[in-house]
C-alpha cells in the first residue's frame, strides 16, 4: 500500500532551506502513516509494515524535536509509547493532534492541544505543562532557548520553576525550550522561529550529544566558529554574538558567575540585553524577557491612535470625514460607513494635538516610531514617506545632490529617480546593466562598469563633482547586487562617495541571514566594522604598497579588487523601501533608511527636501501601518521571510520537474538570468538536486550577483501567450493577480501573504492551460501546429535588441570631448514646456530614417517609458540613434509614458539646440 511516506533515511540539513516547513511536512507525512495503520481492517502485515515506518519517521523527526517547545516531551513520549505497544488508535490520536497543531498553530492558542488525553474523556489538567495551566494561552505566545550546562534531567524542574513565575497580568506567554551545548543552542535558534530571547548560562559544553546528519554544514552556512580558538570562559560571549548576528532581533540574557558589572561595560557584552549573576534574581529575569518583547510589541504611533479614537472629541478642523459624522446619518454614502466600519472613521484627524505628533516635525511617538524603526532595519536614523517610494527617492536624491553634482545611476532604475535629477539639478552619468535580450529585460549594471565610469571622471579631472551612486537593489526582476562589494571598491577610487540604494522591493531582506547579507544597511553595517578593525588596516597597507596611486587610464584596475584607505574611508549609504510592497503596511508606505556617517552635511538639506515632498496632510492610517509593520518583522519576520522562500523554492522546482507544465512553462533559472562572467560560483539553480544550500549561500557571498528566489520570472511565450496578454487570462480566468510582465514572461512575486493554497492555485492554473494547449493543438493538425510555432518563434526567438543609453547632446554637457558621460538634465526637461521649441515626427515615418543617417540629429525632448519593461529608452536632451527606433517600432505594448502615436516622437527643434550653452536655463 502506498501511503505517501517519505524515505525513511535521515534527510541530511545541507539540503534543507527551512527546517521548520520540514518538520511540518513531515508531521503531515506521519500522520498519514499513522491514520492509514489506524483505519486498517486487518492490522497484521500491512499494519506491521505502517507501524515500523511510522516508528522510522518519528525516530527522524525526534532528531530536532529538542529545538521546539511543542509538542514537547509528554505528548512526544506519549507517542512513543504508544508506538512501542502496537497502539494504532492512540498513536493516530496523538499524530494527528500535534501535526493540526503545528500546521495550524493551535498550540499558541489551545490548552488541549498539548493534552496527551482524548478530547471530552477525561480530561485532567494535571498532565498538561504548569505554563499552559497558568491561564496564559490566548496572549501572544512565544518560546525562549535556555542554554544552560544542568543535567537534562533537571531542565523539567527548571521548566515549572519558571513557569510558575508567571502572573496573570503578564501581557504575553512563553514556553521554554531547554539545551546543553554550543551547537544545540545555534541550530535551536536557526530552526525555531518563535523565539524571541535566549537565556545563556555560562558553563555549558560546545558539542552536541545528538545525531544529526549535515549538523556541522548547517551551522557553517552562518555561523563559522573553530572550538579550539574560543577563549576559555568566552564560550557565553562568543554564543550571544553569534546569535546576534544571525537573528539580531533576538534579546539575550546572560547568567554568568563572573562578575557582571565588570563584563557589562566590556565589548563582549555588546549584544546582550541585560546580564544576571547566575540565577540571584530568577523573578527579574522572567520580568526582563517580557520587557524585552514588549519593547518591540510597542507601536508608539498605533497605540496613540487607538486611544484617540475611543476619545469624544468635537472636531473644529478640516476634516468632515473625522469621527464619521459626516457619514453614519447621510442619507446617500451610509454604506461607505458600512463597508469601512467606525474605527478608521473615529482615527481620522489632521489634528496634531493629543498625542498624533506631526511627521513634520516629530517629537513625540512618532519620534519615537522613527527610532524603533531604525533599529528594526539596522539603521542609524530612518524616515517616514507616505507618498510611496517615488516621492522617498525624490526626497533623498534632492536632500544629497545639488545642481551641478554627478550622479553615475543606472539609466534602468525607477523614474522617480530621474525625475529626482530634474529636481535637484544634479547631472546623471547614466551606465548600463547587463541585458537579458531573451527576455525584454534589463539585469544589474556590472561593478567593471561602474569602476570604468568613476575612473573616465577622474581621468576628466571631474572626480569631485561625483557625489552619489545610485542604483536598484535588487531589481524588480530579482537581481541582486554584492553591496558590500560594490561600495568597497568605489570608495578606494573616491572615500567620500554617498550611495542611494533603491530596495523598493527588498524591504523584508533585513528579517532573514540569506538575503541580509545582500542589503545596503546589512553591508554599511558589515563595512564599518570592518575598516576598523586592525585586520583591515594590515590588509590595506600590504594593497597600498602594491597600489601606492590609481591611474585611471590602467584597465587592470577594472578587474582588480580595490580597497579604500580606512583613514579616508566615510560610510554614506542611504536605502529606500517600499513597505508596503514586501510588508504589512497600506500602499503607499514608504522608508527612507540612513547610515551617513556626515549626515551632520546633510541633516538641513534632507529637512527641506522632506518638507518639499511631504504632505501636510499625512493619511494618520499609513503611518500607524508603517508603526504595525514594523512590530510585526521584529517578532515574526524571520518565521515569515524565512517561510515566503520556501515556499517560492518549491512552487519553482513543482513548476520546472512537471511533466506537462514544463512544455509550456518554465521558471527562469540562475543560470538564465545571470551572465556566467557575474556568477563565479557556476551555480545553475536553487535547492537540490541543483545544489545544496551551504553552496548557494557561499555564492550569494562572492558572486557578484545574485537571484532573489521570491521573484520568479515565469516564462510564458513557449506557450504563445505574450507576458501583458497572460497577466489578464491568470486575472480573468483564475483570479490570480500578476503585476509585472516582459514580452515573453511574467513575474511571479511571492510575499510573506502568499500560502501553499496560492502556489496550488498558479500550478493548478497553468497545469490547465496546458492541457488546453496539448489538445487544441492535437485537433488543429498540421496547420495549427505551425502557426503555433510561428507565434512562439515571435515571442521567444524574435525578440527586440535592447537600446542602450546613447548620449546627451553637446548642447546639454560641459565638455562635448570628455569621455566622462554627465550631462544637464534639467534645462532639456523645461525646455519642453516651450511648445515653440519642440517638434513631433511619427515613428512610421521616413523622416526619421532620413536624419539618423543625414541629421540633423533627433534630441528627446522627454522620458520616453515603454510598460513593459518600465525603465526609459529615452531622456531629456538625449540624442536618439538607430537601436532605439529600432527598439520601439518592435513594440507591441499599449503603455508607453511620454509617447502618443497620433503625435509621435516629441523632439527638441534644431533651432533650439543652435548655439545653445550648456547647462544654461534654456
Amino acid at each position: 500500500m502506498n501511503t505517501g511516506a517519505p524515505k525513511q533515511q535521515a534527510e541530511s540539513l545541507t539540503a534543507v532551506l527551512s527546517v521548520s516547513a520540514t518538520r511540518t511536512d513531515k508531521w503531515r507525512h506521519l500522520n498519514a502513516i499513522a491514520r492509514t495503520w489506524a483505519n486498517l481492517s486487518d492490522k497484521a502485515t500491512q499494519g506491521s509494515n505502517l507501524r515500523a515506518d511510522a516508528a522510522k519517521l518519528l525516530d527522524t523527526i525526534m532528531q530536532l524535536e529538542h529545538c521546539w517547545a511543542y509538542p514537547g516531551p509528554r505528548l512526544l513520549g506519549a507517542i512513543s509509547d504508544a508506538l512501542e505497544a502496537n497502539d494504532a488508535s492512540t498513536s493516530a490520536r496523538l499524530v494527528q493532534k500535534v501535526s493540526g497543531a503545528l500546521l495550524s498553530g493551535d498550540f499558541r492558542r489551545d490548552e488541549f492541544v498539548w493534552d496527551v488525553s482524548a478530547e471530552g474523556e477525561g480530561r485532567t489538567l494535571d498532565v498538561l505543562p504548569p505554563d499552559v495551566m497558568e491561564g496564559g494561552i490566548g496572549k501572544p505566545y512565544f518560546e525562549v532557548l535556555v542554554v544552560t550546562p544542568s543535567p537534562a534531567s533537571t531542565w523539567m524542574r527548571s521548566r515549572d520553576e519558571m513557569a510558575r513565575m508567571r502572573r496573570p497580568d503578564d501581557q504575553f506567554h512563553y514556553s521554554v525550550v531547554h539545551v546543553g551545548s554550543f551547537e544545540d543552542a545555534a541550530l535551536a535558534m536557526m530552526v525555531n522561529d518563535d523565539l524571541q530571547a535566549v537565556v545563556i548560562i555560562d558553563g555549558f559544553q560546545y558539542a552536541t550529544r545528538h545525531d544529526v546528519p549535515g549538523l556541522h554544514a548547517y551551522l557553517e552556512r552562518h555561523i563559522k566558529v573553530d572550538p579550539d580558538s574560543v577563549v576559555p570562559g568566552e564560550m557565553a560571549t562568543t554564543l550571544a554574538r553569534g546569535i546576534h548576528t544571525y537573528r539580531p532581533e533576538l534579546d539575550i540574557y546572560l547568567l554568568s558567575d563572573r562578575a557582571p558589572e565588570s563584563l557589562a561595560g566590556s565589548d563582549e557584552a555588546a549584544p546582550i540585553r541585560r546580564l544576571f549573576h547566575h540565577v540571584e534574581e530568577p523573578m527579574e529575569l522572567h520580568l526582563s524577557i517580557l520587557d524585552g518583547v514588549k519593547d518591540r510589541f510597542d507601536t508608539p504611533y498605533f497605540d496613540n491612535l487607538k486611544k484617540y479614537a475611543l476619545r469624544p472629541i468635537g472636531t473644529f478642523h478640516a476634516l468632515p470625514i473625522a469621527r464619521g459624522k459626516s457619514v453614519f446619518p447621510s442619507n446617500w454614502i451610509r454604506d461607505m460607513g458600512q463597508f469601512y466600519g467606525t474605527n478608521i472613521l473615529f482615527a481620522e484627524s489632521s489634528a496634531t494635538t493629543g498625542g498624533l505628533d506631526s511627521l513634520l516635525e516629530p517629537t513625540g511617538n512618532i519620534k519615537k516610531m522613527q527610532d524603533l524603526t531604525a533599529r528594526a532595519f539596522g539603521a542609524k536614523r530612518a524616515y517616514l514617506g507616505t507618498n510611496g517610494t517615488s516621492t522617498s527617492n525624490k526626497i533623498v536624491v534632492q536632500a544629497i545632490c545639488k545642481p551641478g553634482d554627478i550622479v553615475i545611476v543606472d539609466r534602468n532604475c525607477h523614474k522617480s529617480h530621474h525625475y529626482g535629477m530634474v529636481l535637484s539639478g544634479a547631472q546623471p552619468y547614466y551606465v548600463e546593466a547587463f541585458p537579458l535580450t531573451e527576455f525584454s529585460m534589463y539585469g544589474a549594471v556590472p561593478l567593471r562598469t561602474i569602476k570604468q565610469a568613476l575612473l573616465d571622471c577622474m581621468a576628466e579631472g571631474q572626480l569631485d563633482r561625483v557625489k552619489v551612486i545610485d542604483l536598484t537593489n535588487c531589481t524588480f526582476d530579482g537581481h541582486m547586487y554584492n553591496p558590500r562589494r560594490v561600495m568597497e571598491e568605489c570608495l578606494a577610487i573616491k572615500p567620500d562617495l554617498v550611495f542611494l540604494w533603491d530596495e523598493a522591493w527588498f524591504g523584508f531582506a533585513r528579517f532573514n541571514p540569506f538575503h541580509r547579507r545582500r542589503t545596503a544597511m546589512g553591508a554599511a553595517a558589515a563595512l564599518t566594522e570592518r575598516f576598523r578593525s586592525k585586520e583591515y588596516r594590515d590588509e590595506y597597507a600590504a594593497w597600498a604598497k602594491e597600489h601606492p596611486k590609481l591611474d585611471p587610464g590602467d584597465k587592470s584596475l577594472l578587474d582588480a579588487r580595490l580597497l579604500p584607505d580606512p583613514d579616508k574611508v566615510r560610510i554614506r549609504v542611504y536605502q529606500t523601501n517600499s513597505t508596503h510592497k514586501s510588508m504589512s503596511a497600506f500602499r503607499q508606505g514608504s522608508m527612507m533608511l540612513v547610515w551617513d556617517e556626515d549626515f551632520h552635511q546633510v541633516e538641513g538639506p534632507f529637512e527641506e527636501a522632506f518638507f518639499a515632498h511631504t504632505s501636510t496632510s499625512p493619511n494618520l492610517q499609513l503611518i500607524a501601518s508603517l508603526d504595525l509593520a514594523r512590530r510585526q518583522m521584529e517578532l515574526e519576520g524571520y518565521a515569515m521571510t524565512m517561510r515566503m522562500t520556501d515556499l517560492a523554492v518549491r512552487l519553482r522546482r513543482a513548476i520546472n520537474t512537471h511533466p506537462l507544465i514544463s512544455k509550456y512553462f518554465r521558471v527562469a533559472s540562475p543560470e538564465e538570468m545571470i551572465p556566467a562572467e557575474f556568477r563565479s560560483s557556476g551555480i545553475k539553480d536553487y535547492g537540490p538536486p541543483n545544489a545544496n544550500w551551504s553552496d548557494t549561500l557561499k555564492a550569494w557571498d562572492e558572486d557578484e550577483f545574485a537571484l532573489d528566489p521570491t521573484r520568479l520570472t515565469l516564462v510564458c511565450g513557449a506557450a504563445g501567450f505574450d507576458g501583458t496578454q497572460f497577466k489578464g487570462i491568470l486575472a480573468e480566468r483564475f483570479d490570480i493577480q500578476i503585476n509585472k510582465t516582459s514580452r515573453n514572461s511574467i513575474l511571479v512575486q511571492t510575499n510573506i501573504n502568499n500560502t501553499h493554497s496560492d502556489a496550488a492555485l498558479l500550478i493548478k492554473a497553468l497545469a490547465d492551460l496546458s492541457r488546453e494547449i496539448d489538445s487544441r493543438l492535437a485537433q488543429e493538425g498540421a496547420g495549427g501546429q505551425n502557426v503555433f510555432k510561428a507565434r512562439v518563434k515571435s515571442l521567444m526567438t524574435d525578440v527586440p535588441d535592447l537600446p542602450n543609453f546613447s548620449r546627451f547632446h553637446d548642447a546639454f554637457r560641459d565638455n562635448a570631448k570628455s569621455r566622462s558621460n554627465e550631462g544637464h538634465m534639467r534645462p532639456a526637461f523645461f525646455m519642453a514646456y516651450d511648445e515653440s521649441n519642440c517638434e513631433f515626427i511619427r515613428l512610421a515615418s521616413d523622416e526619421i530614417d532620413k536624419r539618423l543617417k543625414d541629421g540633423p540629429e533627433m534630441v528627446s525632448a522627454n522620458f520616453v517609458i515603454p510598460y513593459p519593461p518600465g525603465f526609459p529608452i529615452m531622456v531629456p536632451g538625449q540624442v536618439i540613434q538607430a537601436d532605439t527606433i529600432a527598439y520601439m517600432r518592435k513594440l507591441d505594448v499599449k503603455e508607453i509614458h511620454g509617447y502618443h502615436a497620433a503625435q509621435g516622437l516629441k523632439l527638441i527643434k534644431p533651432s533650439a539646440l543652435a548655439g545653445l550653452k550648456a547647462g544654461s536655463d534654456r
